[in-house]
């Protein structure tokens, strides 16, 4: 056997390059790093939560010493930050979805979740005022309404193959 067939049994893929640094080995090199970059975001999404957590918990208490924690503004500024929290949540889960090398069909679910969270925080602090005229309003109510009904028609249709599936499965 020649130096030529032994590198061709250690490497069928003929992949090494000049340096001896094979394919295989760059791809898990940078597997390995996408898979640190996506704990340290889970991380931050974490410590943003925790952060969040804190200030509605600090907005609470200012209301109720000032007597505001009547006020349907300041209660919808909670209900924001809230929706805003289970959104940070839900991003958190999804990135560890990823890091976890869960099935596709998990993290759709969880990004059409955010998604429909996100919408139902941008049609409860919607306000007519914000917009320059009265079409510009009606024109953003009926996108976010769309968007919504689009969400939920996702996620019943993602249940529904799910369900088909279950269904096949003991069925075979």
């Amino acid at each position: 056997m020649t130096d030529d067939d032994d590198t061709e049994t250690d490497n069928p893929s003929g992949r090494d390059s000049e340096f001896g640094v094979t394919a295989d080995r760059v791809a898990e090199v940078t597997n390995a790093f996408v898979h640190a970059v996506e704990l340290a975001a889970a991380a931050l999404f974490a410590i943003l939560f925790a952060v969040g957590v804190v200030d509605l918990t600090i907005q609470v208490y200012e209301a109720v010493q000032e007597g505001d924690i009547t006020d349907p503004l300041v209660v919808i500024g909670f209900i924001d930050t809230g929706l805003l929290l289970l959104i940070i949540v839900e991003v958190y889960q999804t990135v560890i979805a990823y890091t976890e090398e869960t099935n596709t069909r998990r993290i759709v679910r969880l990004v059409i979740y955010t998604g429909v969270i996100a919408m139902v925080r941008k049609a409860i602090i919607f306000r007519t005022g914000e917009y320059g005229s009265t079409e510009e309003a009606l024109l953003a109510a009926v996108a976010y309404t769309v968007i919504i009904f689009g969400l939920v028609a996702l996620l019943f249709v993602e249940r529904a193959v799910i369900d088909g599936d279950t269904l096949r499965m003991a069925g075979e």
